[in-house]
């Protein structure tokens, strides 16, 4: 497994790389992010937390607006950031140029429908193949958290639902709580997974944690402020399906805060260090 460094910057003691590499599970050139803490130049192996961005993102978002470098250098964490769609020629987009779907919209599924699924499988590439690479190229650990911001934190959710004993933990900024219904989730996982809707519930973090009987610890902040709150996050029903499991869920409705990074900056201590007691 290899892959070519891009860019390199120094960054509290650590070093914030790009890289790219060929995906065997996209079929096309990939590129991310590492952020690699000072102790990791020590020789120890240092925990990852993966961190999943949103819609229209790349990996360059979360490195260059959240602000999380500084607290990952302090607790000795290294963090992932991957793109949000496979990229390159001959990858399908949205035929209509539409934002929510295709180029910037993977939504972390394994799609089964044409054009999508010689491309689109976001969800092997984030659970199997990236941490995989990482693991082979890095002083880290095979201790994981993930983390994710609204497609990114119904991504994050997801993956730590149907794997819980491959992260310690999970965490998720305005995520996208129950996509199979919302305007967001249902176009993509109608186009990704087709019109059965039962083939949807294995990427809907309401309905997976509904019927979970293990979830690794889970922490959710949500803006009250944000405008996509009632039509497309719904975190009622996340909380809904925690109480239904009887399993524990940190949701914290935070006042006055929208969709966008100046919140995510404004907490992604809080969730640092909520990972931290579990990496």
């Amino acid at each position: 497994m290899s892959a070519e460094n891009i860019s390199s910057n120094k960054s509290f003691g650590g070093w914030h790389k790009q890289y790219s590499h060929h995906s065997e599970v996209l079929n096309c050139t990939m590129r991310f992010a590492v952020y690699l803490p000072p102790q990791a130049a020590t020789g120890a192996k240092v925990p990852v937390l993966y961190w999943l961005s949103g819609l229209t993102c790349t990996d360059e978002n979360f490195m260059q607006k959240a602000g999380a470098q500084r607290i990952a250098a302090e607790l000795g964490i290294a963090l992932v950031a991957p793109d949000t769609s496979p990229r390159g020629e001959g990858v399908p987009d949205d035929p209509e140029g539409a934002y929510d779907l295709g180029l910037g919209a993977g939504f972390y599924v394994n799609a089964t429908q044409a054009p999508w699924n010689r491309h689109y499988r976001m969800y092997d590439y984030v659970v199997e193949e990236l941490p995989a690479l990482v693991e082979s190229l890095f002083p880290v650990s095979g201790k994981r958290a993930i983390s994710g911001h609204s497609m990114g934190g119904h991504g994050a959710l997801v993956a730590a639902l149907r794997n819980p004993d491959r992260y310690t933990s999970v965490s998720a900024f305005s995520p996208i709580s129950n996509p199979s219904n919302c305007p967001w989730g249902q176009k993509a996982l109608a186009a990704y997974l087709g019109d059965d809707r039962t083939a949807w519930r294995d990427y809907d973090a309401s309905e997976l944690l509904a019927r979970a009987k293990q979830a690794p610890p889970m922490r959710v902040d949500q803006g009250d402020a944000d405008n996509f709150l009632p039509e497309q996050l719904k975190p009622e029903a996340l909380s809904a399906a925690a109480e239904k499991a009887g399993l524990p869920l940190e949701l914290h409705m935070q006042p006055g805060y929208d969709h966008s990074y100046y919140f995510i900056a404004s907490f992604i201590e809080a969730h640092l260090r909520f990972h931290a007691q579990y990496l």
